[in-house]
């Protein structure tokens, strides 16, 4: 009886200490390598366009006619990664499209000699949850400018939108933007009057450790 009650007691033990243990190791950073570990206040995170994909800034939210580009990359400053879950924050500092990768198929439109993200840079939050949102500084727009080649010579369309919203992907690591809503702030008749960005950028990787490890939303 003696050698029960203590292997009982031994048993409970293990299992409030394994109880004890679960919130802690459940527990972490919202942003993480996919190694476990935290990523850092400060860290420089990086992405890409996810291979085979394109960002399209397209006339309607359906449609297929604007501009494509195969070429896009951000980079982010973390500025904030508290225990999950909760929010981590980050300061956009870099979005950039390679004009040798963009193309247009407006009626018009013979070229794209760049496209300019303006205005940054912008705060970006990323919740547990795996929404993202991008929001310009007070006062200002998130505001791209697209410089096009048209039979006529060059043209400047300049739009504008108050932020944008996102989501993770968890099985590529990535972040995703559809059919986001801009509005043409200034430009040609040949400016199509309304853009909606859409793109997939995977993986996003934390250049400031070594090897730039893929980052994780916990």
């Amino acid at each position: 009886m003696r050698t029960t009650r203590t292997l009982l007691a031994l048993a409970g033990a293990a299992a409030l200490g394994v109880a004890l243990a679960s919130p802690a190791s459940a527990s972490g950073e919202v942003l993480t390598t996919t190694g476990g570990t935290a990523v850092a206040v400060g860290d420089v995170l990086n992405a890409s366009l996810a291979s085979g994909t394109a960002a399209t800034l397209y006339s309607s939210a359906t449609g297929t006619s604007g501009i494509s580009c195969t070429g896009s990359t951000f980079t982010a400053k973390v500025t904030g990664n508290p225990a999950a879950p909760g929010t981590a924050t980050e300061s956009l500092t870099g979005h950039t499209f390679d004009s040798a990768t963009c193309s247009s198929n407006v009626v018009g439109v013979t070229g794209v000699s760049s496209i300019t993200v303006d205005h940054l840079p912008y705060t970006t939050t990323v919740g547990s949850g795996g929404t993202v949102t991008v929001t310009p500084a007070a006062g200002s727009t998130i505001q791209t400018t697209a410089t096009l080649k048209t039979l006529l010579g060059t043209i400047t369309c300049v739009y504008q939108a108050p932020s944008l919203t996102g989501s993770v992907n968890p099985s590529t690591h990535g972040i995703e933007f559809s059919a986001q809503h801009f509005t043409k702030a200034s430009g040609s008749t040949l400016c199509f009057g309304d853009g909606y960005f859409t793109a997939k950028y995977a993986p996003v990787v934390d250049t400031s450790q070594a090897g730039s490890p893929v980052v994780q939303v916990n």
